[in-house]
């Protein structure tokens, strides 16, 4: 089925023109559960969410019982779209995509309800197949990892969908009746119930578990990101960005059986989940012990990345499908707010040419968390001196960042932190040095130590880096300046060229000519 759409009254553009992808774009989603509004900068390989709204509405949920939709979800739902259609005219978005899932799709009612909630929002409504709600979710999770291989699953209120991806290459899915609000409707509220006919419906997944052995479950949808925000509390975690959270199956089991077993008040950290949420949370938890003792998964991936960010992916072009999240989101971020965004850019080449004279290799994710780490190395400049370092890692450890799992975020933030703060590995938060591991933490040192050599000699300014090279030559770190700024070379540059050399257990010095 080919996308349907319109452009708004307000502004009038060609889909083609470059100035159309760098204005406000939205999607409107009708779920089973959730009616809601997500606008975004632009469209883009990255793009920034500048507004997010949710109406619970509950259209699904007495529709596999009752064959319709309930009167007063569909009057919540519809006062919900008319007020989209306002806010997307303040926004002035370019482009409106409207989409409507499961409720719509099974309720007897459901034509009707569309026409009205046209009326309402004022566009065209995209009823998606279960199949299409698939394709669009893995799109979604394409968009939004790093090379990912796995089985994606995303549990809406009425439906779940699951889908292979491997890389850029999606699929078949499979859509089953097993939502939250389905299931608790189908089950009578029973959760031993609930349980059985998960396991019977997953039969038909078959195909997708029997590959899901070993490699990465994307769980998509608000009910599991519900779910792992508490599975979060309960460890003390450090990060709270839900998107690239991952729990090894075993520890995520025991989380899940003890959701399963106790009121949802008793859970720590309730309060930020959502009252109409919560009755949801058990249900959600049987459908995710099931796939996870069916399917044998390395690893439950969290995604926030689900059917609005796979159906904005399939609007761009190859090439800018191709390019690396990360680095598009760490681009935007030097241009927005480093002193100058040029010399982020040149730390690229200026820290390649570093690495390639070391003993050992780069793998090619180290080296693309590396380049980011350079883009976003000054954008806490406009804080405090004390506190630069500090505001860094808040930026990092919160941004909107896709493309980027939780070890190479902490690596991230690390490598700025060492920048302002100095490379003694007391410094560092131990829960981030826990959190990227050894080997990462190791990295993140050296990296923010190149840093530390390249601010002094350029003042954060570009169009100078390239003259000043800085390598591993004779078992030492060498950094040559010219004649012209040999007046660079005091104390203060010497000890930071030292202080490199001793990450990598050499000697540093500075050369002139």
């Amino acid at each position: 089925m080919g996308l349907q759409r319109t452009n708004l009254t307000l502004v009038q553009s060609d889909p083609s023109d470059d100035g159309e992808r760098l204005a406000p774009v939205a999607i409107i989603d009708i779920g089973s559960n959730s009616v809601r509004l997500v606008a975004y900068d632009g469209l883009t390989r990255a793009p920034t969410p500048l507004y997010n709204e949710k109406v619970l509405c509950g259209l699904g949920r007495t529709v596999l019982t009752t064959g319709r939709l309930n009167e007063d979800a569909t009057r919540r739902a519809l006062s919900a779209l008319a007020r989209f259609r306002v806010l997307c005219t303040t926004m002035r978005v370019s482009r409106l995509f409207v989409l409507a899932t499961a409720a719509a799709r099974d309720a007897e009612n459901g034509p009707a309800f569309l026409a009205a909630a046209e009326a309402a929002c004022g566009q065209k409504i995209e009823l998606l197949s279960g199949r299409r709600e698939a394709e669009l979710s893995a799109l979604g999770v394409i968009s939004g990892f790093h090379a990912p291989d796995g089985v994606v699953g995303d549990l809406g209120g009425g439906s779940l969908e699951l889908v292979d991806v491997r890389g850029f290459i999606v699929g078949q899915g499979v859509t089953m009746p097993l939502g939250g609000l389905a299931l608790q409707d189908l089950s009578g509220g029973s959760l031993k119930k609930a349980a059985k006919l998960v396991r019977e419906h997953l039969k038909k997944a078959a195909p997708q578990l029997e590959t899901l052995k070993g490699r990465s479950f994307y769980a998509v949808g608000g009910t599991w990101r519900a779910l792992a925000r508490l599975h979060q509390a309960a460890r003390g975690y450090p990060v709270h960005v839900m998107h690239g959270y991952s729990v090894e199956p075993t520890d995520e089991l025991n989380f899940l059986e003890m959701v399963e077993q106790v009121d949802a008040a008793q859970l720590q950290d309730v309060e930020s989940i959502s009252e109409a949420r919560r009755p949801l949370l058990a249900y959600g938890a049987v459908v995710l012990e099931e796939i996870i003792r069916a399917g044998r998964p390395r690893e439950v991936a969290i995604s926030a990345s689900g059917v609005r960010e796979g159906l904005l992916f399939e609007q761009l072009d190859r090439e800018t499908r191709l390019i690396d999240p990360l680095i598009a989101a760490a681009s935007e971020l030097n241009a927005l707010r480093a002193r100058s965004p040029a010399h982020g850019e040149e730390l690229l080449a200026w820290t390649d040419r570093f690495v390639e004279t070391l003993d050992g290799p780069e793998t090619a994710d180290e080296r693309r968390l590396r380049h980011a780490a350079c883009l976003l190395s000054d954008i806490g400049w406009r804080a405090h001196p004390d506190y630069r370092g500090e505001q860094s890692i808040n930026i990092i450890t919160n941004a909107a960042f896709v493309g980027v799992d939780h070890p190479g975020r902490a690596y991230l933030a690390l490598a700025v932190y060492f920048r302002h703060e100095g490379v003694a590995p007391e410094k560092a938060s131990p829960m981030l040095r826990s959190l990227a591991g050894p080997r990462l933490f190791d990295r993140a040192r050296l990296v923010g130590g190149l840093l530390r050599v390249a601010f002094p000699i350029s003042a954060g300014m570009g169009g100078t880096l390239e003259r000043m090279p800085l390598v591993v030559e004779d078992g030492k770190v060498v950094l040559r300046l010219p004649p012209a700024w040999e007046a660079l070379a005091g104390d203060r540059l010497l000890n930071r060229v030292r202080g490199l050399g001793r990450i990598l257990g050499l000697d540093g010095r500075i050369e002139i000519g």
